[in-house]
């Protein structure tokens, strides 16, 4: 299955967390198919990704709502203006040492605010379809070596993880009390480690790493063993258009779905290190930081058979292509290129791609 941009062409479309990293490619994406596209958030996390919106275009080419997840009537508020037939919801608190810092106001943005979208769905009798993007940290981590699947155990050790999980909770049992009838389709998303340009978050390996090399430093890496599934951005998001498409159109598919790498780009951070200081050039080097930090898992992989098996997805983009495209955005970036065009070439470039050749 592929996705098809002339079923989004007039959509009426509402994502919560269109400021961030995801979500600004998630709203050029949508943009580029002819999409009506609202976006309620906060203002971008970090400097550098409010530039890009505004440098991009993404924000003049859609309505652009500010707001906070965990204020229910604005957010309503929002709904009733957007009357969206489709819903990402991926505005959150992401990052797991943050959690760590301030973890009622993670609890609050990831659960609470779960519960006012989907409230808000609830009551808005226009919305069909609705994707909420959680994380792989859903799962209950015993360091095994194979893949976590969709039934497995949801219990995530740190704030972020866990709020994630009960996020995953709320959504459940909202979509079985309040749309068992069928009037809207309601699926959960579980991605792994997400990569690509225009993410500028503290304490993530690549924008740390792409820091660095601006600097002339060495990259400096706190948990150089740990594996992770590392993907590009628009991977991601590709699955979730097919999602939302396929329960728009029979509410059947409506269900939890993780969307990962293949197994060959379940990689430590160090060999991924490795990988973006040989395209990087110019003599970049990391070094190994390990610290005595918050516990984070050592080893993570997602079994994504079912995604696979439901929708005929693959990933296209393996890890080399999704770092090599992260450098050229981060070199573009730094040296004042038209930002908008090298993201839109790089989503023409995905989309074009054999994804049956992809293996």
């Amino acid at each position: 299955m592929k996705v098809s941009p002339a079923f989004y062409r007039g959509k009426r479309v509402l994502i919560t967390g269109h400021t961030g990293f995801k979500g600004m490619w998630l709203s050029l994406l949508l943009q580029s198919f002819g999409a009506e596209v609202t976006g309620f958030a906060l203002p971008a996390p970090t400097e550098e990704g409010g530039k890009v919106l505004k440098a991009a275009g993404i924000t003049a080419g859609m309505t652009s709502i500010a707001g906070d997840i965990r204020d229910l009537d604005t957010l309503q508020s929002a709904f009733d203006t957007a009357r969206p037939e489709i819903v990402f919801h991926l505005a959150a608190q992401p990052i797991v040492l943050e959690s760590y810092r301030d973890p009622v106001g993670t609890y609050a943005a990831n659960v609470m605010g779960t519960v006012h979208v989907m409230e808000c769905v609830r009551r808005t009798q226009s919305v069909r379809s609705l994707v909420n993007v959680t994380t792989d940290k859903v799962y209950q981590n015993n360091e095994l070596v194979w893949g976590y699947r969709e039934n497995d155990r949801l219990d995530g050790f740190d704030p972020y993880s866990n709020s994630k999980s009960c996020a995953e909770l709320v959504t459940a049992s909202y979509r079985r009390s309040f749309f068992a009838d069928g009037r809207c389709a309601v699926s959960t998303a579980r991605a792994g480690n997400v990569i690509g340009g225009g993410d500028f978050a503290e304490n993530r390996i690549l924008p740390d790493a792409v820091r660095a090399a601006y600097e002339g430093r060495p990259v400096k890496v706190r948990h150089p063993y740990s594996t992770r599934p590392y993907q590009h951005v628009l991977e991601p998001l590709y699955a979730y258009l097919l999602i939302a498409r396929a329960q728009y159109e029979d509410g059947s598919y409506a269900d939890a779905y993780n969307v990962g790498p293949d197994d060959a780009d379940c990689v430590t951070t160090g060999a991924l290190m490795d990988l973006f200081c040989q395209l990087w050039g110019a003599g970049q080097v990391w070094e190994d930081a390990s610290t005595e930090g918050p516990h984070e898992a050592q080893f993570l992989r997602l079994d994504c058979a079912k995604m696979r098996n439901t929708f005929d997805w693959q990933p296209c983009w393996h890890i080399d292509t999704a770092v090599e495209k992260t450098i050229a955005w981060a070199k573009a970036w730094r040296s004042g290129a038209d930002i908008g065009a090298v993201m839109r070439a790089q989503i023409e470039e995905f989309l074009s791609t054999d994804r049956e050749g992809a293996e």
